[in-house]
């Protein structure tokens, strides 16, 4: 199951290091953000959306952002550092785009307050997360490429489906 040289393989990507970069220019400064000002974007939002044990998860969350954002800027241990990020947006998309999809409360998540609710309103609200999403996926599936640490620390090179990984 824990393949070592799939997860520790930088991949052959010469240019993924722009999704990296993509990724840890959200990722970072919302880590840090969520730890700095917490009322408003930590754990204080955490329990305004319904997220359970705010005051724990909305450091908990800062911290993953925060680290694994860092790891994805240098290419260290890329494919393990996005499986948080996949997480995390997992989390975000259902927890708060799915209320404004419907426009009211959703299991124990709340909608916010918008001009509009529905299909084009989330899609709208939603569009930051599915870029970071999609982003997180591609470095699991790719690797952190040529230009990271991964690459100058491992060097196995194997791609998804080869008869290596």
């Amino acid at each position: 199951m824990f393949d070592r040289a799939f997860w520790f393989s930088p991949g052959e990507g010469r240019w993924t290091i722009l999704v990296r970069l993509l990724l840890a220019g959200v990722f970072v400064p919302e880590g840090i953000q969520k730890l700095i000002f917490p009322e408003i974007l930590g754990a204080g939002r955490f329990a305004k959306i319904g997220i359970p044990w705010p005051e724990f998860t909305g450091p908990l969350v800062g911290w993953f952002e925060l680290g694994c954002g860092l790891l994805l800027l240098v290419g260290l241990f890329g494919r393990l550092a996005s499986v948080p990020i996949i997480v995390i947006m997992i989390v975000a998309i259902v927890s708060t785009k799915i209320p404004i999809l419907l426009g009211h409360d959703w299991l124990i998540f709340h909608v916010r307050s918008l001009d509009s609710y529905g299909f084009w309103s989330m899609a709208h609200e939603t569009r930051t997360d599915w870029a970071m999403l999609l982003g997180a996926v591609f470095v699991l599936l790719s690797g952190s490429g040529r230009w990271s640490l991964d690459e100058r620390l491992w060097g196995l090179r194997t791609e998804v489906g080869s008869p290596t990984s």
